[in-house]
């Protein structure tokens, strides 16, 4: 895979190079009225983004976060289909950009890319902070109607990223079917909150029912394990902040943590070989003694005590993070 390091200073740069005169009051206000809406329950029926300020501040704000986020997922979903790449990717409701970033990130090489989304003013910056990535100068930037009468060229990789939340159930099911038709690998990420998790599930079992394999985060295909209504499986990643960052969310430690759900499927040709288990809660490291609560083959959910007695496991046990396999297949 390709280093994730150069991908997102790249973009922390161009972020702030774009940004660079964008009054700060101006961008904490936007960045006020975007996070209510985005939080609200309501799908809408016009684009969020209205205008260059808005999507200015909507990119310092959500960039870095959904970047982190996605590569975290397609981190997970590479392990899984290690003899493939895609060679030819589209982003639904990709608005500036974040996820082709974080392909980038996660397979060298250039390909086709299209962002489709229906905010002009998104993607017209997304098209600007993408002159930044070499990978991505040739990127289709088109604006697009998200719902029923979506048609998709056919591609390898379909990535869509917290847009399901903004969408109607019938506009959501249109989305994923279009994706399923069109593409040999889908992962769709969204926030890591009950809700999110609800969505991400029936994207799950839409997939399925299309011939997909889940790849992950979940080590099989059949039905979740986890109760609705009881609780929701999500994950974290670690966003650096940079000083812009910092100055438009009124936040002053030099990192967030991105709570996401998601879900990765393929179908063939592409072989899946997915985790044996995945560590689904924070691990608690006490005395001699590491609890890993665990998703596993067998379709059920199981805390397991690695001890020192256990030898290297125990040392694996130590190092092992919410989000990964376990074992560790490498």
């Amino acid at each position: 895979m390709n280093d994730p390091v150069a991908p997102a200073e790249t973009l922390r740069t161009a972020l702030a190079g774009l940004l660079d005169g964008l009054p700060p009051r101006q961008a904490a206000g936007a960045v006020e009225r975007l996070i209510g809406t985005y939080r609200g329950a309501t799908p809408t029926d016009a684009p969020i983004l209205r205008d260059r300020a808005d999507v200015a501040a909507y990119a310092a704000y959500r960039m870095p976060a959904t970047f982190e986020a996605v590569r975290s997922a397609l981190d997970a979903f590479a392990d899984a289909v290690p003899d493939w790449s895609p060679t030819a990717h589209t982003d639904i409701g990709g608005g500036t950009g974040a996820a082709t970033w974080a392909v980038t990130a996660t397979w060298p090489g250039d390909r086709p890319v299209t962002v489709l989304d229906w905010a002009e003013p998104a993607l017209a910056l997304g098209k600007e902070l993408a002159a930044a990535n070499s990978a991505l100068r040739d990127t289709s930037w088109r604006r697009a109607r998200i719902g029923p009468a979506l048609t998709l060229d056919p591609t390898d990789l379909v990535t869509v990223s917290y847009v399901l939340n903004e969408l109607t159930v019938p506009d959501r099911t249109a989305l994923v079917d279009a994706a399923a038709s069109a593409a040999q690998a889908v992962v769709i990420v969204e926030a890591g909150t009950p809700a999110g998790y609800t969505r991400v599930i029936e994207a799950r079992d839409r997939l399925i029912a299309a011939g997909f394999r889940i790849a992950a985060p979940c080590p099989h295909s059949a039905a979740c394990p986890i109760t609705p209504g009881e609780d929701w499986c999500h994950f974290s990643a670690r966003v650096s902040r940079s000083s812009l960052h910092r100055q438009v969310k009124g936040g002053s430690l030099p990192y967030e943590d991105e709570k996401f759900s998601y879900v990765a499927a393929a179908r063939l040709p592409v072989e899946v070989d997915p985790a044996t288990a995945r560590v689904v809660r924070r691990p608690q490291i006490r005395k001699g003694q590491v609890l890993l609560d665990l998703c596993e083959t067998d379709e059920h959910l199981r805390r397991t005590t690695v001890t020192k007695r256990h030898g290297d496991l125990y040392k694996a046990a130590r190092d092992v993070s919410w989000g990964d396999p376990w074992p560790d297949k490498a």
